[in-house]
């Protein structure tokens, strides 16, 4: 690759820099906070829910069957033990995010949910 050697640089306006030292004005660059950080994903509110309950469930029926309240045997217990806590996981999470969004609770946003 042939490198330029003879390229002239020229420095930028004090306003364009980073280097230069500012008084107690902040950039506006960190102040921006756009409209999706205010919007609540209720689509994915719901599907945590969902998750959160299903996990629940699956969970409830895999220890029911593994102490034998329930019939069914074992390898059953254990499929429903795996599902239900791939359930339960991120359900729990996203509702617990979303509950502390809710709340105002210091670093989370409703932002930090996906939307779909």
């Amino acid at each position: 690759m042939a490198s330029r050697r003879n390229v002239r640089y020229t420095r930028l306006d004090g306003e364009e820099r980073d280097d230069d030292v500012r008084g107690t004005e902040e950039d506006r660059r960190f102040l921006y906070t756009p409209k999706s950080f205010d919007r609540i994903p209720w689509k994915s509110i719901a599907l945590a829910l969902f998750l959160l309950s299903l996990g629940l469930l699956l969970l409830f029926l895999a220890f029911f069957i593994l102490t034998g309240h329930m019939g069914g045997d074992h390898s059953q217990a254990y499929g429903l033990l795996v599902l239900g806590i791939l359930a339960f996981l991120p359900g729990f999470y996203e509702t617990r995010v979303a509950y502390y969004s809710w709340r105002g609770a210091k670093g989370f946003r409703f932002a930090s949910i996906p939307d779909y």
